[in-house]
């Protein structure tokens, strides 16, 4: 049976989500907004939601489910959506460097004969 990991959204996130507007297509998500939660072991999303209603670690509004082949869904109110997790831009420092210094070297092939 298909494990999946659970993520559970920090609760100050978790209020400006509830309260934002329904949107559709595929939800972007921060993983600093989530903490880790274990995993549950289900044949699917909503058998996973299914298996953990009821108990203290039911899956609210807002957690996130990642299946072992790195597929997110969200829970929202009409269900589990697509989601993806967006990472922030590396920034090495190198950005501000040009990106060649000095001249150009286009006699450097040529040997004087």
């Amino acid at each position: 049976m298909p494990v999946f990991r659970i993520h559970r959204m920090k609760e100050t996130t978790r209020q400006q989500f509830r309260w934002a507007p329904h949107t559709c297509g595929v939800t972007s998500l921060k993983p600093r907004d989530f903490e880790p939660a274990g995993e549950v072991a289900a044949s699917g999303f909503y058998d996973a939601w299914t298996s953990l209603r009821g108990f203290e670690r039911a899956l609210d509004v807002g957690d996130v489910l990642e299946s072992e082949t790195g597929e997110i869904r969200i829970c929202k109110y009409v269900g589990f959506e697509e989601a993806r997790w967006v990472l922030p831009e590396v920034k090495t420092g190198l950005e501000a460097v040009p990106l060649a210094a000095g001249t150009p070297l286009t006699d450097a092939l040529s040997v004087p004969m």
